[in-house]
């Protein structure tokens, strides 16, 4: 680690003792994790605070751990990574919510306006809530979508399907028709491959 990560890694645990974890470093960059209690005041402090002074927020972004090998803790996380142009320096911020079934953290847009879109993304695509957002909806996927499709768990087809249907001339759903199937691939040998053989 450079010498202004680990300067920046001892402001982070003077300033937030028993707040936060203990900053890993990895991948060139600092990351710290976050309780859902405490991630709104020291999301604040990161950025107001001269010692910080994390102006941007670059991104905000879900993550489903439900997946990953051995993982024993929570499901659902938000990860944002700030900037700090003042000081030339990158911060990961991760943060899990508290309740699987209905997962909510509090909102940043406060803090950041530009978590508005991340924000709402992580709300369509995970089915994370923000507590606090002023017009929490979905974004990307259509309006009468069902699910979050970037949970784990989402099937690959979907729950619905929808067509333009000319007799009622709008848009209709429908269940998914599609017939789940297994493809295995045909494997052609030639019987001179490998052999170094003239052709």
């Amino acid at each position: 680690m450079s010498a202004r990560l680990d300067q920046l890694c001892d402001r982070l645990k003077a300033a937030f003792a028993g707040r936060i974890g203990e900053p890993v470093f990895a991948l060139g960059e600092l990351t710290i994790e976050v309780d859902a209690a405490n991630y709104v005041d020291v999301m604040r402090q990161l950025q107001g605070h001269p010692d910080f002074k994390f102006e941007l927020l670059l991104d905000l972004s879900g993550v489903d751990y439900s997946t990953y090998s051995n993982w024993q803790g929570k499901r659902f996380a938000i990860v944002s990574h700030l900037l700090s142009i003042s000081h030339n320096l990158r911060l990961r911020v991760r943060t899990f919510a508290d309740d699987e079934e209905f997962p909510v953290l509090p909102s940043v847009i406060d803090i950041w306006a530009g978590a508005n879109w991340y924000e709402r993304e992580a709300f369509d695509l995970y089915g994370v809530h923000f507590d606090g957002h002023p017009d929490l909806r979905r974004i990307l996927t259509d309006y009468g979508f069902v699910g979050h499709p970037f949970r784990k768990d989402f099937p690959i087809s979907g729950h619905v399907e929808m067509h333009y249907d000319a007799e009622q001339k709008r848009v209709v759903y429908a269940p998914v028709t599609i017939e789940p199937r297994e493809v295995t691939p045909r494997i052609v040998r030639e019987e001179q491959y490998g052999k170094g053989g003239a052709r």
